[in-house]
């Protein structure tokens, strides 16, 4: 009666006793089904999208560092050139660890929960012809909570490399300065005989119309725009 006991072996007896192992399997069975169901249900909305403003949640449950307001979401899709759209619009793969967090989400809150948005580069959402992804749902007032983040983190090159894409006047800074490089490459024996600082102010000229030309041709062309106007853009050239 003193002897070392099997834990293991503890439970499967108190098993036993409660109900048969045919039982606990039809149970089981029906406890995984409901999970599945509940799981594609999630699924066919984040597929679906659609434009929701607002969910249902219970305050105390929310974590504040997972509540940012669209403004702020803005800020940092302007600094990386990230687009914020409707989930549908996603064509990457939504991991199914975001499904958890959003099903576990649904019973804490005892909600079901829609209008779900995804922050990330352009090239990871089907955009329409005009003419590393965070999962957001709506809380309301124009703030969002963050579900789930997935993937790698951004590259802090990325927001150095867009910079100049922010606006016209960034991009026509950026213009400048590589027109001003360009300008001081060309040696003085090339300017001639004349004041060099006159022949190097007219080359800049010249150099900077002849960039502002290739780059609207370039952009016209490639139907870029500044990432102001695209953070929450459909479309892909507009």
């Amino acid at each position: 009666m003193l002897s070392r006991k099997n834990l293991v072996d503890e439970l499967l007896a108190q098993r036993k006793r409660s109900l048969t192992e045919a039982d606990l399997i039809e149970s089981v069975k029906v406890l995984l089904i409901r999970d599945e169901t509940q799981r594609q249900a999630i699924k066919q909305r984040l597929n679906d999208g659609g434009e929701q403003d607002s969910n249902s949640f219970i305050f105390d449950y929310l974590e504040s560092d997972r509540i940012f307001h669209v403004d702020q979401i803005k800020a940092v899709c302007v600094d990386y050139r990230l687009r914020f759209l409707n989930s549908n619009r996603f064509k990457g793969q939504v991991p199914e660890e975001a499904v958890s967090k959003i099903r576990s989400l649904e019973k804490q809150h005892n909600t079901t929960l829609s209008g779900f948005k995804i922050a990330a580069p352009s090239k990871l959402f089907k955009l329409d012809n005009y003419d590393d992804p965070l999962l957001f749902t709506p809380i309301g007032n124009g703030y969002y909570y963050l579900v789930h983040k997935w993937g790698n983190d951004i590259s802090g090159w990325r927001k150095l490399l867009v910079r100049p894409f922010r606006d016209f006047g960034s991009f026509l800074l950026f213009l400048v300065l590589v027109s001003v490089m360009l300008t001081f490459m060309i040696s003085d024996g090339a300017l001639g005989v004349a004041d060099v600082s006159v022949m190097r102010f007219i080359c800049f000229l010249f150099i900077f119309k002849g960039v502002c030309g290739i780059s609207l041709y370039y952009c016209f062309w490639k139907g870029k725009n500044f990432n102001t106007a695209i953070w929450n853009s459909d479309y892909y050239n507009h």
